[in-house]
């Protein structure tokens, strides 16, 4: 834990210095392959454990209410993304972790809903949830793309998931603290592709 020894200044110097690490690239991916999901009308699905579940749950509530302006979500009259964090239905977990074992919370949900071309995104901060693992197995096996975001040495999640975003760090807080910044800009620039604005905007425009 980089806080126990570091104060507050120096603290965030790190954070800043670890975020101009990540890769742009495995960043603008994330986005694109969410964008593509949006576009042809596929699911997203999103799980973690922890505070990757809290980042998973994040991610679904920004992207299925932050990619659409307010009056668009009020008159139902825009496309919207498909998104579903695997971690928030209380009920079906303890069911399933209970009966079947907490390794199957996830990917029995996706035998449920999941269909080829859904994306699923995986968030582990050692790479090594079994759940997380068992969830990408089952999509990579039954046709969704997969994207993982991970920490530390990536674990096996970094080696099975098709895609994903590293942050090479053995500090979790500051792991999650990096994925939770980059999932804030992967919102915003859905919102910007939907609305054609921003960078989006056609030639002499302005948001």
């Amino acid at each position: 834990m980089l806080g126990v020894t570091l104060d507050v200044a120096t603290y965030f110097r790190r954070l800043h210095e670890e975020l101009d690490r990540l890769s742009r690239e495995e960043i603008e991916r994330l986005a694109d392959l969410i964008y593509a999901a949006w576009e042809q009308g596929r699911f997203v699905f999103i799980c973690g454990n922890g505070g990757s579940a809290c980042t998973a749950s994040h991610l679904a509530e920004d992207l299925g209410k932050g990619s659409l302006r307010e009056p668009d979500l009020v008159s139902h009259s825009r496309k919207r993304l498909r998104v579903l964090s695997l971690t928030d239905n209380v009920g079906w977990l303890t069911a399933l972790g209970n009966d079947l074992g907490y390794e199957h919370i996830f990917v029995q949900q996706l035998a449920n809903y999941a269909q080829a071309g859904d994306l699923l995104v995986a968030i582990s901060g050692s790479g090594n949830s079994r759940n997380v693992l068992s969830a990408v197995d089952w999509a990579n096996r039954n046709g969704l793309i997969t994207f993982g975001m991970t920490g530390f040495d990536g674990g096996k999640l970094k080696q099975t998931a098709r895609y994903g975003l590293h942050v090479p760090l053995d500090d979790m807080g500051m792991v999650e603290s990096l994925h939770g910044c980059v999932i804030h800009w992967v919102v915003d620039d859905l919102h910007a592709r939907i609305y054609g604005v921003g960078r989006y905007a056609p030639a002499g425009t302005q948001y």
